[in-house]
């Protein structure tokens, strides 16, 4: 069956060569002046010349190198995927979260090593649920030497070594209970974890009241401060800082314009704790009752000179920027965002901040020079329960543009464009 496949992919490839080659010399339909063999190939898998114009585009021969790679998620296999662009090859499957026998990772004393890094007093723990890789920066740029991944179920990171793609180091957050992605400051001197579901803080057992988690329970930012030159996270020059229990989501570091500063989603800040048995709304209504979240705005240069000036207080071994410092010294700030956000990307040039909300159609562009300029004239509409200021929505906001049901995350090119995937509708 091997030999049958490949030597079918050869003969398509064969086919489209032609077929293009025709095409573009004489605009004709696909399949004319072929060989009989190749003509009955086409037609019987019925392709258009689009069709065989993608077959080509995407046919990297074997033996031969892909223009790009791709570092995927792997989720609750918890592990990293390696493809081949444009090729879609499965290059690489990297054991990170999970032990993976057919390639020995968790069996020897080097990788046992590894994952025993991160086990918790109750368990070991030999799964995880990987989203949202992030590779390390130069100056803003991809540099391709490191990757960091996620364990959203156990709140750890991971780092990965791209030059032989092998887990050198997995750490767990001491004081979270889970996370989303990973992301890196524009010359990968941090790592950011959001811990996206609050826990009780410290961490430890609190009854789930609605009581005990507006007082008890926190989120956090984690900067994970990266060593370059050992390939490794430093726990010990680490920090954390104390947010409010809202659901923190994906972040991204501001570049260039907005170097110094970080940009962070949120839902749930309604607070909602579920308790259909209690006769209380379930957990999806109730977090997505506000019509608007908080976009998180943390000047996190500031708030490492904090935490260097013994301004920070130490939990479970990690230093804790407290909430109301971050307030006091202007570190923390939010603006209203559409309801429920996923993406959140920022411009090339750090100049915009573009998110997207899954319960909302638009994709909304804050501007990096009108959000100063509203701190600076303190132009809040409000400050949250915890006291922390809201700047006024069109004080902030460049732009919204409807793009239909469930945008999620945003990508730039090198011309000027953004590209918004949407996941409910069909663009």
């Amino acid at each position: 069956m091997k030999v049958r496949a490949r030597g079918v992919t050869v003969v398509l490839a064969v086919a489209v060569i032609l077929t293009l080659a025709l095409v573009a010399r004489q605009g004709t339909s696909t399949g004319q002046s072929l060989p009989r063999d190749l003509q009955e190939l086409v037609q019987a898998r019925k392709l258009t010349p689009d069709q065989v114009r993608a077959a080509l585009q995407t046919y990297v021969p074997p033996g031969q190198y892909d223009d790009y790679l791709m570092f995927s998620s792997g989720g609750q296999s918890g592990q990293v995927l390696v493809y081949g662009l444009p090729s879609m090859r499965l290059l690489r499957v990297i054991g990170v979260f999970t032990p993976e026998p057919w390639q020995g990772y968790g069996f020897s004393k080097e990788t046992r090593e590894v994952l025993g890094e991160s086990e918790v007093p109750e368990e070991t723990l030999t799964w995880g649920d990987t989203h949202h890789p992030a590779i390390s920066e130069t100056n803003g740029e991809y540099d391709g030497q490191f990757l960091f991944i996620n364990d959203k179920a156990n709140a750890r990171i991971a780092v990965i070594d791209l030059r032989d793609f092998a887990t050198k180091q997995i750490v767990k957050n001491p004081n979270g209970a889970s996370n989303h992605g990973a992301v890196v400051s524009p010359n990968t001197e941090y790592v950011l974890e959001a811990t996206q579901y609050a826990a009780p803080f410290p961490f430890g057992y609190q009854p789930v009241t609605q009581e005990s988690y507006n007082a008890r329970f926190r989120g956090l930012a984690t900067f994970w401060k990266f060593d370059r030159s050992r390939g490794r996270i430093d726990p010990s020059a680490s920090f954390q800082i104390e947010l409010p229990p809202y659901w923190q989501d994906l972040a991204d570091f501001g570049k260039l314009e907005s170097d110094g500063w970080v940009f962070m989603n949120s839902f749930n800040t309604e607070r909602a704790i579920g308790g259909t048995l209690q006769k209380q709304p379930p957990m999806e209504i109730g977090a997505s009752a506000r019509d608007m979240d908080y976009l998180h705005i943390i000047n996190w240069k500031k708030a490492a000179a904090l935490i260097a000036q013994g301004k920070g207080k130490v939990v479970n071994g990690m230093r804790v920027l407290p909430l109301q410092v971050a307030i006091d010294q202007g570190v923390l700030y939010f603006a209203p965002q559409p309801k429920s956000p996923h993406g959140n990307d920022v411009a090339p040039r750090g100049d915009y901040i573009v998110t997207a909300g899954k319960l909302d159609p638009n994709v909304t562009v804050y501007s990096f020079k009108k959000i100063q300029e509203a701190i600076k004239a303190r132009a809040f509409s409000g400050k949250d329960p915890y006291g922390v200021p809201i700047l006024a929505f069109d004080r902030v906001v460049a732009a919204q543009v409807k793009v239909g049901l469930g945008p999620l995350h945003t990508q730039f090119d090198d011309k000027g464009n953004a590209y918004t995937s949407i996941f409910l509708d069909s663009a």
